[in-house]
Parts: C-alpha cells; structure tokens; sequence
C-alpha cells in the first residue's frame, strides 16, 4: 500500500471510529480498520487491567480461529508472560509520544508459539496510549504463506495506534457526556430525560408484546424541615440515603430503572415483573424509608399496566396515573404505597387532572 493508500486507511478508520454509536462498536471499528490499513488477517484491540496485571482482549476481528470469539467474555494474557510489553505498560510519556510497536515472527517467543500455532506468519504489536499512560495494545497479524511485517509496517502500525488512541478518547469523552446527561448529580441515580427515555421504550414493547410497565412515584416527607432545622448539607444527606434505599429495593426487580426526578421526588420504572411485584418492592421502600434518622418517611404511588387502570397510550398518563397515587398517599399520610386502578378514586383524579391540566404543578407528565 502506498502512501496515499495508506493516508486514506488513516483517515476511514478514524472516521469509523467517530462514526460508532457505543464502546464496542468503537474498538470494533478500530480492530477492523488497522486490519485492513496492514493488509492484515486478523486484528485485535486489549486493555491493561493495571489492578490484574494482565492484557484482557476486547475484540478479535477478522479471520478468526477455534475459540476465538468476537467479543471475548474473559480472554487475557498475564503481562508477565510477555517481558517485550511489560516495560512500556509502567512508562509513562510527555507530550503525545509512545513506545514504538514491533514485529514478531511465528516461533519467536511466546507470542511467536501462539502465532504458529494458529496458522499465522507474522504480527505487528503496537500499544495504545491515552494521556500519556499504557492503555492496551494493537495487534494486527498476517497468515503463514503471506508476507510478514517488516520495520516500515511498524512505523505505519504506531501511527495507527495514535489514531485509535484519539478516537478512544473521543469516545470516552463522548461517553462521560452522555453519563452526566442522563444521571443525577447528587444521587447517582438516573434523571428525568432518562426516564423519559426508558418509559418511552418500554411502553412501545408494551404495545407489541403487552409486556407490564410499571412506574412508581415516591415523595419523601420532611425533606423541608431537615433543611430548615439542620441545613441543607443535612437535606443532601437525607435525599442520598433515600435513594440508596430506592436502588437497593430496585434491584429486587430486573432491570428496573432508579432515578431523582428532582427535589424530593424519586420514581422507579420496571418493565416486566408484574404488578404484584412492583407493589411489594415499593411497600418494602416505605417500611425502609419509615426506619431512615433523617425525614418522615415517604408518600409511593404506583401506576401499572398490569393492573385496571385503562389503555396507556404514553408516558403522561402513566406519570398522571402514578403521580394522583402519590399525592393521595401524601394527603392521607399512607405508610404504605397508593395503587392506581386498586383505589378507583385515583384514576378519577389523574383524569380530572387531565382534564384541567396546569391547575396543579404535581402532574409533571408530559404535554
């Protein structure tokens, strides 16, 4: 490949790499350019996992052999069965430099047995650094009976991995913006546009395969009082303890979607336990929420398709449904969670809310 060629290589797998939607579909991209920028047959991408000492492979692509899987569930090498990367792992380099890659022949050394015995001739190593740290490596390999890799193909393999290194960081930032988008920064816990989110899928496989869709709506009590008499460090406190509560009773429930919709109000999103389920979660997050040191314990509503509550076209009028539960609840001073569609005389009030919405602030669903 000439230097046009190899130039346009450059720039399609960093292309590939902006192009992919998640982290696997990025070291994918990454894998498979190099293979094809190396006249390759078989590329992979691993990850140092400093605190396990050892190379873990992320993806194999390309002409793979017998238990060679795509996306490996556990496929890692100890380091120390490879002194040629250990002593670039612990380096650390300034200013966008890094350790040059190599060539190894089939034969040469531990990696040259493994190459033999998998049909291959030759590979180039070439390790990934990000922020001036030993991320991983590139390994790009050529089958027995093709040319082997020669010293200008690890000149072009470093420059490779450079690329893969930007697009790894590009991802990783694109990924931190993504998590911060979509969680709350005090709790941890997933924020209103997640749920949104989550309801929105959910309630479309609600209506091909009548999965149940559950959300639950939790109000603490006493949130105000904590502030005014302890301080709001102390409020803090309390809402980071109630929604750690929320997440380990969520958790009894697969699958199920925790966030902080704001303020002092939580909600719980699970798709397919049934109804029944969802009740008992949310009675053991009241009892829970009652024996916390801080607050009054919590108002829970629950909305469910699973249960009578009339057909559900969107997220609002689960949101309605779950939020006229919860506000009963308060009103009543319930310690145990108000069901829409077992109390009749919510889905009254969700409608009338309906009906004259804007009248009142705790019907957040959307318009």
């Amino acid at each position: 490949m000439g230097v046009d060629g190899r130039l346009r290589a450059v720039v399609e797998l960093a292309q590939a790499m902006a192009a992919a939607c998640a982290p696997r579909d990025s070291v994918r991209a990454a894998a498979r350019g190099a293979r094809l920028a190396m006249d390759g047959s078989f590329a992979a991408i691993s990850a140092w996992e400093r605190e396990r000492g050892r190379l873990r492979v992320l993806v194999n692509e390309g002409e793979r052999r017998p238990g060679e899987e795509e996306f490996p569930e556990d496929e890692s090498y100890p380091v120390h069965d490879f002194p040629e990367i250990a002593e670039f792992l612990h380096e650390r380099w300034v200013g966008g430099g890094g350790p040059h890659a190599w060539v190894v022949g089939a034969g040469a050394g531990r990696r040259g047995e493994a190459l033999r015995r998998r049909g291959r001739g030759s590979c180039v190593v070439a390790p990934i650094v990000l922020s001036g740290r030993a991320w991983g490596e590139l390994y790009v390999a050529r089958d027995q009976g093709l040319p082997g890799f020669d010293e200008d193909d690890a000149e072009f393999a470093t420059v490779l991995a450079a690329v893969v290194a930007a697009g790894l960081a590009q991802n990783e930032r694109l990924e931190e913006a993504r998590r911060l988008a979509f969680t709350d920064p005090l709790t941890g816990l997933a924020n209103r546009r997640a749920v949104d989110m989550r309801l929105d899928e959910a309630l479309e496989e609600h209506r091909r395969s009548g999965v149940v869709v559950s959300l639950v709506v939790c109000d603490l009590n006493g949130l105000k009082k904590v502030n005014d008499t302890l301080g709001h460090a102390m409020g803090d406190r309390l809402l980071e303890r109630f929604g750690s509560v929320l997440s380990l009773c969520g958790a009894m429930l697969p699958g199920a979607l925790v966030a902080r919709l704001g303020g002092d109000e939580f909600c719980l999103v699970s798709v397919g336990p049934s109804a029944d389920e969802v009740v008992r979660v949310t009675e053991e997050v009241c009892l829970r929420a009652a024996g916390l040191e801080l607050g009054e314990g919590v108002a829970c509503g629950v909305a469910s398709t699973g249960d009578p509550i009339g057909v559900v076209k969107s997220s609002r009028r689960l949101f309605r449904l779950a939020d006229a539960a919860q506000y009963k609840a308060k009103a009543a001073r319930c310690v145990q969670p108000v069901v829409a569609g077992r109390d009749t005389a919510v889905v009254r009030l969700a409608d009338a809310a309906q009906e004259g919405a804007g009248e009142r602030r705790r019907f957040r669903g959307r318009a």
